[in-house]
């Protein structure tokens, strides 16, 4: 296996640890980029390709190759926004979200789908966007795609997946094979803990080592705490180092200086940073329509083993209750599965004492199926909002309406539906007020009593979108279509905050082919 970043720190990689800095350093680079994830990353390659002098600035430690054991715990406390600990304000809704170099794609499951034309069309005749029509964008995707080597999985579902294709054949739903960011995977199963063959094709191994090649610099362990501003220019970059583990503060300061700054810190990092900074928001709208795919799920018992544990975690999904009442209607969901290892199936259910125990013996047998409700299309789904805790903190405000509602309920009626279907033994809502249903009649009598409530209802996401949002009317957006912000010159932000919605399906490849659009823009702009 060739350990792409450690033959690259051999031959002179410039790659900098924040506490390895002397107190108050100024780096200096044409771009200063926040944030090496989808967006940050794909930046880096395009604006580095273009000649400029490119500082990648990432809070999480590097970690790669040689770092991931496929080990939950030493992943989830190590990869993952607040240790997997992030969550909505009132707790409701668990998020999931990489803190590492790579960022979120160097623990997402490789489930690749460009943005559907139904969003695209909404986000030009709604929205107003320039440029992100179906065939716009298709160019960007293709080329994307051939970069990273997204290409339909070929080798047959595991289990886990297998349920789902089997329910959705027997009640006659579609149900399609997914594609991958993958080149020479092993069919593990521990994408979500950091890939340890280097096979998944995320920003760790691909886009930075591209832009680390052509001389730009990664930072990392530095935790970016506000913009400095002359007039309506960012003059400088502050940010405080972290120790060696990338958690705590070391007390030393980081200042970076630049001709321009790209914002590319995620959908909740993004809008924090700017508030934070306390940047020009004469419209309010920073921070807002900030949107999640709420996803609830149903866990089966079946009657052979699954081991959910073991290969491609997503290879199998259905569009078929996405768009099927409108664009604009009642909310639609994807369908997919979540791979299932103790640690995370104990997380998801929040179960204990006998229950767990049987979960655990159970574990083989054991099938998780999940929904994706799509967000921000309809009146009354109006997203969340991003605001600072008293230390500086982010934090999601996330209301769940009676739409909101409708459509999860919806969502546990299907996929139980499905599980039956394929042969479940018995199947149970991720709900705290469920239990354990040993058919289909009965499932669909007692989830059509459950209350549907925040704390009740076992919810999580990791798709966070919006916060800074695109449009060209500077009244209803934070951003133009090209990801320039509407009052600082010197600032772009490329990155999934800028979706005026969710995008209903997983949003890698959507971040991927609009920040190649807009960075390929900028990068003709500065040069």
């Amino acid at each position: 296996m060739k350990d792409i970043f450690a033959q690259g720190l051999e031959k002179g990689w410039k790659v900098l640890a924040a506490h390895e800095q002397p107190d108050s350093t100024t780096l200096e680079a044409d771009v200063a980029i926040v944030g090496s994830g989808a967006g940050g990353a794909t930046a880096a390659e395009f604006l580095s390709k273009a000649g400029l002098r490119v500082l990648l600035i990432e809070e999480g430690k590097l970690r790669y190759q040689k770092h991931f054991k496929m080990d939950e715990l030493d992943a989830f406390s190590s990869l993952y926004q607040e240790g997997t600990a992030r969550k909505t304000s009132d707790g409701a809704i668990a998020i999931y979200q990489g803190r590492t170099v790579g960022g979120s794609t160097t623990v997402n499951w490789t489930s690749t789908f460009r943005t559907p034309e139904q969003t695209l069309a909404h986000w030009t005749e709604t929205h107003g966007l320039n440029g992100f029509s179906k065939e716009q964008m298709a160019p960007w995707f293709e080329e994307r795609e051939r970069a990273l080597n997204m290409q339909k999985w070929l080798v047959p579902p595991n289990g886990n997946n297998s349920v789902l294709k089997k329910g959705c054949e027997a009640l006659g739903y579609s149900a399609e094979v997914m594609v991958r960011n993958v080149n020479g995977c092993w069919d593990l199963g521990y994408c979500g803990f950091g890939c340890p063959t280097n096979a998944k094709q995320s920003m760790l191994v691909t886009s930075i080592p591209s832009a680390l090649d052509r001389q730009a610099v990664l930072l990392s362990g530095a935790r970016v705490e506000r913009f400095h501003f002359k007039a309506d220019q960012i003059q400088t970059l502050e940010c405080s180092a972290l120790d060696a583990d990338a958690n705590l503060l070391t007390g030393s300061k980081i200042h970076v200086r630049a001709r321009h700054f790209v914002l590319a810190a995620g959908a909740i990092g993004s809008p924090a940073v700017l508030l934070r900074s306390e940047a020009p928001d004469p419209y309010d709208t920073l921070g807002k329509r900030t949107f999640l795919h709420p996803v609830n799920s149903t866990t089966a018992t079946m009657t052979e083993p699954v081991k959910g544990y073991e290969g491609a975690p997503q290879s199998v999904y259905s569009d078929e209750f996405l768009w099927r009442d409108g664009v604009a209607g009642a909310a639609g969901f994807k369908l997919e599965v979540a791979p299932v290892h103790p640690g995370s199936l104990a997380a998801q259910e929040a179960s204990y004492g006998n229950r767990l125990a049987q979960r655990m013996r159970e574990l083989p047998y054991t099938n998780s199926m999940i929904a994706l409700q799509r967000d921000g299309f309809h009146e009354e789904s109006p997203g969340g909002q991003v605001k600072l805790r008293d230390d500086g903190s982010p934090v999601l405000d996330y209301e769940l309406n009676d739409y909101v509602w409708e459509g999860l309920r919806k969502a546990y009626l299907t996929m139980t539906e499905i599980q039956f279907a394929a042969g479940a033994r018995t199947v149970s809502p991720v709900h705290h007020d469920a239990r354990d249903y040993s058919s289909w009649a009965e499932a669909r009598s007692e989830i059509a009593k459950l209350p549907m409530a925040e704390l009740r209802a076992g919810l999580f996401s990791a798709h966070v979108m919006g916060g800074c949002v695109m449009g060209e009317d500077p009244r209803r957006s934070v951003v133009n279509s090209l990801g320039e912000h509407h009052q600082l010159p010197n600032l772009s932000i490329l990155d999934g905050s800028t979706f005026p919605t969710s995008i209903g399906a997983n949003p890698q490849l959507s971040i991927y082919g609009m920040v190649a659009m807009q960075a390929s823009a900028l990068a003709k702009k500065l040069t």
